[in-house]
C-alpha cells in the first residue's frame, strides 16, 4: 500500500515541533455544477520547526505521534512572502 501524501498551506506554527496545515479539495456540485471547496486541517510533525505561516508544504502519512498527529512534513515546496 503506497504512503499517502498531501499538499497544503501552513496556517499555524505555534506548537513545539508541530504545524497545522490546511488542505483544500475542489469538486463540482452534483446538481448545480458549481465548483465547491472543502477544507480539512491536519496536524503535522515539523522536526526542525522550519515552517512558517503561509508556506506550501508536502506532508506524508506516518505512524501516530500523538492523539491527532499522524502526518509529517516531507518538504517545503514554497516559502511564504509574509514576514513574521
Amino acid at each position: 500500500m503506497p504512503i499517502k501524501e498531501k499538499i497544503g498551506i501552513v496556517i499555524s506554527n505555534k506548537m513545539h515541533k508541530t504545524v497545522v496545515i490546511k488542505v483544500e479539495s475542489r469538486y463540482p456540485h452534483p446538481i448545480y455544477s458549481k465548483t465547491m471547496i472543502k477544507t480539512h486541517k491536519y496536524l503535522a510533525h515539523d522536526e526542525m520547526s522550519k515552517c512558517n505561516i503561509g508556506d506550501q508544504v508536502l506532508v506524508r502519512e506516518c505512524r501516530p505521534l500523538s492523539k491527532r498527529k499522524r502526518w509529517s512534513v516531507a518538504q517545503i515546496i514554497s516559502k511564504s512572502s509574509l514576514i513574521n
